[in-house]
């Protein structure tokens, strides 16, 4: 996918795109044909499904959600799409990957609010607080894990204590905290041709 939407969207080191940056296929690099304004549109919105790693029924459904939010229809997707909770899990450094996250979600790994949660879709609001699982935490994994949340990076919009080992939404992501690899405006006009 990489290759196809000429975008590094994948966390990988050994990304496709590096070593060949060209489109897949049988010709080669014989150069880009020129993409219409409804390819251009349907790009953006395969590289927020790509990056999120949803399918399109989930991304339609949070869509809609965002288009019926008040506000702008773009922020409202945006925060929705870093508001699932395998998006925070992976935001907060507990995974590598999103992928990796969401195998981890599903699997039981983490507690919401008290509750363990295997709904890697989960939508989170302000206040919730999350944390591994009381057997998860003293895994070897989620020790090694912990140390690297220390020198990463953590989003403006979560809080960690990793003395408790457990993080809180301070508010919903705005504008500026999601990823700036795809455009919302090209998704909205995509879904408003339906």
């Amino acid at each position: 996918m990489c290759r196809r939407l000429g975008v590094k969207l994948c966390q990988s080191d050994k990304c496709p795109l590096a070593r060949r940056n060209y489109p897949p296929g049988i010709h080669g690099s014989k150069g880009k044909k020129r993409q219409t304004e409804y390819g251009l549109q349907l790009a953006e919105k395969q590289k927020a499904k790509v990056v999120y790693n949803i399918l399109e029924k989930q991304f339609f459904l949070t869509f809609k959600k965002a288009s019926q939010m008040q506000g702008d229809t773009g922020n409202n997707l945006l925060s929705l799409l870093e508001l699932r909770l395998d998006n925070t899990v992976y935001r907060l450094g507990f995974a590598d990957t999103r992928a990796q996250a969401r195998q981890l979600v599903s699997h039981g790994h983490f507690r919401v609010n008290g509750r363990k949660v295997d709904i890697p879709s989960l939508i989170l609001k302000s206040g919730d607080l999350i944390s591994p699982c009381h057997s998860s935490a003293s895994n070897k994994y989620f020790k090694k894990q912990i140390e690297k949340i220390k020198q990463e990076k953590i989003p403006g919009w979560l809080y960690v204590d990793l003395s408790k080992q457990e993080a809180k939404v301070l508010h919903a992501p705005k504008e500026g905290d999601g990823e700036n690899v795809f455009d919302t405006k090209a998704i909205i006009e995509y879904y408003s041709r339906r």
